[in-house]
């Protein structure tokens, strides 16, 4: 049997289910949060447990988990800030393609339920590997501070900090 170490998710197990604050709205660090930046509407960061380099996720910056509920002028200010997070991830990495998608609900695969967002997930041709499949891992090629680090930049239309 092959082991594949992964200390980090002691961690996330740890607070699953251990009622701490919303990851889209506690405070703190915007670069230990992986907070890329906010509008007055919604947030852009890092997804921690990401399934490819440069996975994002986009809140609103209201704590809500009621899509429907949105104000229209809310929506229309997330949609906008999924575009253009859409558009700099495609100038910065050049994937071939994205994932977009939201997950409302625990049964539909949220893993934080209470807020709602949206998922980024930069594409390439022969990116999933028999990692995968085989050993039910995933292999990122960049660190994820180095991720944050290289995308910081290229956000710089997000105001720095929510």
């Amino acid at each position: 049997m092959h082991v594949l170490w992964a200390p980090w998710r002691m961690a996330y197990i740890g607070r699953a289910g251990a009622g701490g604050e919303c990851i889209f709205c506690r405070a703190g660090d915007p670069r230990e949060r992986l907070l890329l930046g906010s509008t007055d509407a919604a947030l852009v960061m890092l997804n921690r447990y990401p399934y490819q380099n440069g996975h994002l996720m986009v809140a609103p910056r209201r704590h809500t988990a009621d899509f429907v509920g949105l104000e229209a002028d809310e929506h229309v200010a997330l949609q906008e800030t999924l575009r253009r997070a859409l558009a700099t991830l495609a100038d910065v990495f050049q994937p071939q393609g994205f994932n977009v998608g939201i997950n409302l609900g625990a049964c539909a695969g949220a893993g934080v339920v209470d807020h709602l967002h949206w998922h980024i997930v930069p594409r390439w041709a022969g990116d999933t590997n028999f990692m995968t499949t085989v050993a039910d891992a995933r292999v990122l090629p960049q660190h994820l501070l180095d991720t944050y680090d290289r995308l910081h930049p290229a956000f710089d239309w997000l105001e720095r900090g929510a």
